[in-house]
């Protein structure tokens, strides 16, 4: 049996520009999963470096990755401080029935 070598991936390593960044966040937004949405907000904020929104934001860096992590529940206030230092903006549109 031949030895498989596999390799972490991290997502926010191909979060190279505000473009990939909006993209990201707009795929995210439309799963309509807070914890999915969360999480990649996590992973931006990775990309553009926790210590940067950290300072940004007045939250420490330990309360970023605990609120963005699979089992975070951030407040409306953080995801919206967060938002904010990262350059995200979110908009309301009407809902498109199904």
């Amino acid at each position: 049996m031949t030895e498989q070598l596999t390799t972490t991936y991290d997502p926010a390593a191909a979060l190279v520009d505000d473009e990939e960044i909006a993209f990201f966040m707009a795929d995210a937004f439309e799963t309509g999963d807070a914890t999915y949405i969360a999480k990649a907000l996590g992973v931006v904020a990775r990309a553009k470096g926790m210590a940067e929104i950290a300072k940004k934001t007045g939250l420490s860096r330990e309360q970023l990755y605990r609120s963005f992590s699979e089992r975070g529940n951030p407040t409306l206030k953080t995801t919206l401080a967060v938002m904010r230092a990262l350059g995200v903006d979110m908009t309301a549109i009407p809902h498109t029935p199904t």
